[in-house]
């Protein structure tokens, strides 16, 4: 298999893009080196190369597609739509047809406000919070990877770089699972904080018993606002978001991702009290709320409205979870024929698995983490989680099984070895989201989805 002109075309793009892409989850440093595949076309679940490389995909465009890439209902929606204009002086009916139908799907929202990525509605969630509250602080969970670009969250990561001291003492973090944690941040710093936000579960991590209503008590009890990020489990765990599934409603939710089916939109949701700061029924200060351009034209619209008849109409999320439970069995029991079951591991919700790489002593493990990448792309499987859609059919699974079966016999001489050299190609790919581009922190210091701890 040659990657000869991708990877042509990536030197292009580093030359053009700084880090070479637009999401530093994309970047070429996230793949085996000479080996990061630029995508021609998509098909479903399967994506073509420019190499003329065909692969079944996981990941979905970072979680974003779940009815599969082209998928023509949708497409034929945004074509159709598109033909009588994009871009208006005032609002189009497409704004309405949207917003019905959001508030129909979410019953706990009351009002809504659409954009087109999710760092612009979780900020504006935070901004309506202080607003609401008349405070500066914000609790974010920790040990959840990711809420936002802007800089009341970056400041608080590895890449905090630009951002000024005064707006990351601003950020205050607890811990997912541990009330005591909220409890104390709440308590350390009484009547300053504003907000609460975090994500009600992950690929691989389920709120305990009690935890999700311990945390809406407190915000209660001290007068936060909580916001619940909705970005993944939005139409991954259910078609009524996570909220359907925990029954706990938050005062705001920010919502992307699965909206669209891979277009962009994003959604900012919540109680009315708190929206209307940023209409016109306030007599509050009001708050500048996402007051933009491409916000309401209608292509991301339309192809929610699509994407929302497609759940109506289809049990994605079951679809999601039955190619997921069988992928993962698939996977597991074919790691554990190869004897290296306690190496590698599909985890996590069926509907976004991610896996587990570990080497000879048990460790998280970067370096074979890409060679078990290195080997699925070589047998045709590209991605960087099991992430699956309702479009993978079972001889996807069957193609994606078979070859990890082939790459565990790789795996299994590197775990006999003691080490990947001679095996991998190249440097182990990296974090993400790190402070220095050569990473200076031991590369196994990172969890099971590639985000340093």
């Amino acid at each position: 298999m040659s990657f000869s002109e991708s990877s042509s075309l990536q030197r292009d793009l580093h030359r053009m893009i700084p880090g070479g892409s637009h999401t530093y989850a994309r970047s070429s440093d996230q793949y085996p080196e000479g080996m990061a595949p630029v995508i021609a076309r998509g098909r479903g679940a399967r994506v073509l190369d420019v190499d003329g490389n065909w692969f079944v995909e996981y990941g979905m465009g970072m979680r974003a597609v779940t009815l599969g890439h082209g998928y023509e209902p949708v497409v034929d929606a945004v074509s159709a739509a598109i033909r009588d204009g994009v871009s208006f002086t005032r609002p189009s009916v497409w704004e309405a047809r949207a917003a019905e139908t959001f508030l129909n799907q979410f019953p706990g929202a009351e009002m809504v406000k659409f954009a087109k990525n999710g760092s612009d509605v979780t900020s504006a969630a935070v901004k309506i919070a202080r607003a609401a509250t008349g405070r500066d602080l914000v609790a974010i969970c920790e040990t959840q990877p990711f809420f936002s670009t802007d800089d009341w969250f970056i400041g608080a990561t590895g890449m905090g770089a630009g951002v000024p001291q005064a707006v990351r003492d601003l950020t205050v973090g607890f811990r997912y699972n541990d009330l005591e944690s909220l409890r104390a941040v709440l308590d350390a710093n009484l009547g300053q904080v504003a907000c609460v936000i975090l994500e009600q579960a992950t690929a691989t991590a389920e709120p305990h018993a009690g935890f999700l209503e311990g945390v809406r008590e407190l915000c209660d009890e001290h007068g936060v606002v909580l916001i619940f990020d909705e970005m993944i489990t939005g139409l991954r765990w259910h078609a009524g978001g996570a909220q359907a599934i925990y029954g706990v409603q938050p005062d705001l939710a920010t919502w992307g991702k699965a909206l669209g089916n891979g277009f962009a939109i994003s959604a900012l949701s919540g109680k009315r009290k708190y929206m209307e700061l940023g209409g016109l029924n306030t007599d509050e200060s009001r708050v500048f709320l996402l007051s933009t351009t491409h916000g309401p034209e209608v292509v991301g619209l339309a192809a929610y409205v699509a994407v929302a008849q497609a759940y109506q109409s289809t049990d994605v999320v079951g679809l999601m979870e039955a190619r997921g439970r069988d992928l993962a069995d698939g996977i597991n029991n074919a790691a554990q024929h190869a004897g290296i079951g306690s190496a590698v591991e599909v985890i996590g919700r069926p509907s976004c698995l991610v896996f587990a790489t570990r080497d000879q002593t048990g460790a998280p493990s970067q370096a074979f983490r890409t060679l078990f990448i290195q080997e699925m792309l070589r047998a045709g499987v590209l991605g960087q989680s099991f992430v699956i859609s309702a479009a993978h059919t079972p001889d996807d699974i069957e193609t994606t099984v078979d070859a990890a079966a082939q790459a565990f016999a790789v795996y299994a001489k590197a775990l006999d070895n003691g080490s990947t050299h001679g095996l991998l190609q190249g440097r182990p790919v990296a974090p993400a989201m790190r402070e220095f581009a050569a990473p200076r922190r031991l590369p196994d210091e990172v969890s099971d989805e590639g985000v340093l701890r």
